[in-house]
């Protein structure tokens, strides 16, 4: 998304691109960095970031790799809560509430060559032809192959139980792996990538971009879910949401409005207040002449005053055989209403609207001022550093951005729709008037930064372009604090003020939305000693779910081959499942 604007739909990109807004380093470091907090995972590095998580489970309790995994699902992936549950109630609950079975089932294997009777089909099954869970629970293969595929088929793979009644044990992977790849491949295959996947579905730091078409990567964030990201690919989101960044506004004040402004909802406030339907078929018709009698093209006549089907005769005064003289205030008062919902929504559309524009506009300015900086630095001049040029398209960018949304945020939250019953009509008054003398004062700098930056200073003497310089500079530092205190005053005086309505919204950052990092696939020094992670030169664990290719660092990369599909196929984890299916 060069410059932020990918469609119509995607205003904004105020991401420090800009040259010499900041340095960044060029050398790769296998450790992770301190500076961005969210990450991107490839296809690449998804099996490592969730085997990372898994080692830390397993050195911690002891266990193997399908039962970290099975508490990991349980508790969506999120360790630090997995841990917490583990101090305050125990091991026995903590593996009792995810089906957890780690007790060793001595003295319960049959003999070679000796027959059992499965309790689901009532066969007598040679032992070799019979598995045995974790839980002691030992049914023939064949009802278990059955089992296990009715579980993903029914899209329950992640945590499949035992068939035994009143059984809460998780289902060994390794043992639905191996039994439904005897039967069906293409069914392992499905079972093992919800397996992987479920750390992207069930993980509640970690969500899919949501980009079109799919860049098949996922975000992981470490902080505040209320949070605006940028991946890799471009595409900028609220994590929350996953629509296109959007603070101040809320969630759901973001989603009301983007449903306001594309369906067909002020068309129907316009035909409400302009039009009146039909008493037979309900169709709306407007009025075209003076007389009250209007007809239908249904063929049915009606009375404009009052919207009662009549007759088609009439007179210079009246209709035959109607009267509606008598005063009803409902009627009235809804046709008004309906116009002033329609002139306010306008008023904000089009301020909404106005800044949007603006920005597709300003945003062509960053190559125009490359120009112009390339031909004053061709010129015997004294001025060798222009980023403040750089630094001042970014604050404009980052202003307008925040201009644009501050009028959908009023919208509402001034508005009768969410807050009617938060606030009376002298608070909301007072509340108003103090956002909207905040956001006067932001939008009188952000035009007065636009007009300097569009300035042609490649035509202009030094002493011109030092003037420029320094009012680009000031106002630079003016909008920032602005928007500053414009988030200040929402969280604090606006929404945080609230008893009983939940808006949060992304707080806001000067040098905008943060670039996510790609996540290493491997990591070294400080952090394996801690928690090694088991494809970074640690010994092989049991079975994995699926043995992913690996180079000469240990580090597990590429596509993950399937050893028991026909032909060592591949399946592509560069997209969502549901989008895999489909194809």
């Amino acid at each position: 998304m060069e410059d932020g604007m990918s469609s119509d739909e995607d205003y904004y990109s105020d991401r420090d691109s800009l040259d010499g807004l900041e340095n960044e380093d060029s050398e790769f470091h296998c450790t992770p960095p301190k500076g961005p907090t969210t990450k991107v995972i490839t296809k690449e590095s998804l099996l490592s970031a969730q085997r990372e998580d898994l080692r830390r489970v397993m050195d911690l309790l002891s266990l193997r790799e399908h039962h970290a995994r099975t508490l990991l699902i349980y508790y969506r992936w999120d360790v630090e809560r997995l841990f917490a549950v583990l101090v305050e109630k125990g091991k026995a609950f903590l593996f009792d509430q995810a089906g957890v079975t780690v007790v060793e089932h001595e003295g319960l294997e049959s003999p070679l060559g000796s027959t059992i009777t499965c309790d689901i089909c009532m066969d007598d099954v040679p032992s070799v032809e019979a598995t045995r869970e974790d839980c002691g629970h030992c049914f023939c293969n064949n009802c278990w192959t059955e089992h296990f595929m009715v579980k993903i088929n029914e899209g329950q793979s992640r945590r499949i139980r035992c068939m035994a009644h009143k059984c809460n044990a998780i289902c060994d992977e390794a043992v639905v792996r191996n039994l439904v790849s005897k039967r069906h491949p293409d069914m392992a295959e499905k079972f093992e990538r919800f397996l992987l996947e479920s750390y992207i579905e069930d993980n509640k730091r970690v969500k899919w971009c949501p980009s079109t078409p799919h860049c098949g990567n996922a975000i992981r964030i470490e902080d505040d879910e209320f949070c605006e990201v940028e991946c890799s690919c471009g595409m900028q989101f609220c994590f929350s949401c996953l629509s296109e960044a959007h603070s101040p506004c809320s969630c759901l004040m973001w989603e009301l409005w983007a449903k306001k402004c594309r369906d067909e909802s002020e068309t129907v406030n316009w035909i409400t207040a302009h039009t009146k339907p039909c008493p037979k078929c309900h169709k709306p018709v407007e009025k075209n002449g003076g007389c009250n009698l209007v007809s239908c093209i249904c063929g049915q006549a009606f009375c404009w005053l009052c919207g009662g089907a009549t007759g088609r005769d009439h007179t210079w005064s009246s209709i035959s055989g109607h009267s509606c003289g008598r005063y009803k205030a409902e009627r009235e008062k809804k046709s008004e209403r309906a116009k002033r919902d329609h002139y306010r929504y306008m008023h904000y559309y089009n301020r909404y609207r106005a800044h949007t524009d603006s920005f597709k506009q300003e945003s062509k300015l960053k190559e125009i001022i490359q120009e112009r900086v390339s031909i004053t630095e061709e010129r015997d001049s004294r001025l060798r550093d222009f980023s403040w040029v750089n630094n001042g398209l970014l604050r404009l960018f980052r202003s307008r951005r925040v201009l644009s949304y501050s009028y959908p945020f009023a919208f509402y939250m001034f508005g009768d729709e969410l807050f009617n019953d938060e606030m009376t009509k002298e608070e909301r008054e007072i509340k108003q008037h103090l956002f909207e003398d905040q956001q006067q004062q932001l939008e009188g700098n952000v035009e007065k930064l636009s007009k300097f930056l569009e300035e042609p200073f490649d035509q202009y003497s030094e002493d011109k372009v030092m003037e420029i310089r320094m009012q680009v500079i000031n106002l630079s530092v003016i909008t920032d604090t602005l928007c500053q205190k414009v988030y200040e005053c929402i969280e604090n005086d606006l929404l945080g003020s609230l008893q009983y309505g939940n808006h949060n919204i992304a707080p806001y950052k000067s040098k905008g939305i943060e670039k996510a990092s790609e996540l290493t696939a491997c990591w070294k020094a400080n952090n394996s000693d801690k928690y090694p992670p088991s494809d970074c030169g640690a010994s092989e664990l049991d079975r994995p779910s699926g043995s992913g290719s690996s180079d000469e660092s240990g580090c597990s990369s590429r596509k993950r081959a399937r050893k028991d599909s026909p032909g060592g196929g591949l399946f592509d984890l560069n997209l969502p499942a549901e989008v895999i299916d489909r194809n």
